[in-house]
């Protein structure tokens, strides 16, 4: 049987953390598992704010969709995941900076905990 779908992987984005790829190609579309505000360059994460810590998280995202061949302009789904739902709007100010007019459909959870206690976590799914 022949495998459908390649892994994508990247070091300008911080490496998995756990068992999985940074994205799957799978036909024409890319799916970018989460990123989190961690600097690939230190492997610390960025914590200053809810704003520097989005924009850190953008900032992977876009490593790993140019890795898998998409930008952001490709993106057609995210998923905000949020400590706090208090920094939605925060988190919205840096996004909407990001996306611009390519604006994606999205999902926005608040969950109760996520990797390393960071504060925002975003996946994507992109049509190449």
């Amino acid at each position: 049987m022949k495998n459908r779908h390649t892994a994508v992987e990247t070091t300008t984005a911080p490496g998995a953390i756990g068992p999985y790829s940074q994205a799957i190609k799978a036909g024409t579309l890319l799916f970018c598992s989460g990123q989190i505000p961690i600097d690939p360059n230190s492997g610390e994460l960025v914590s200053d704010s809810v704003a520097s810590a989005t924009e850190q998280v953008l900032r992977n995202l876009r490593a790993v969709l140019a890795a898998g061949g998409a930008a952001l302009s490709d993106v057609v789904k995210t998923t905000v995941y949020l400590k706090e739902m208090s920094d939605f709007a925060a988190v919205n100010e840096v996004y909407a900076r990001h996306f611009g007019d390519s604006k994606p459909a999205r999902a926005c959870v608040a969950v109760s905990e996520l990797p390393k206690g960071a504060l925002v976590e975003i996946d994507a799914v992109a049509v190449l």
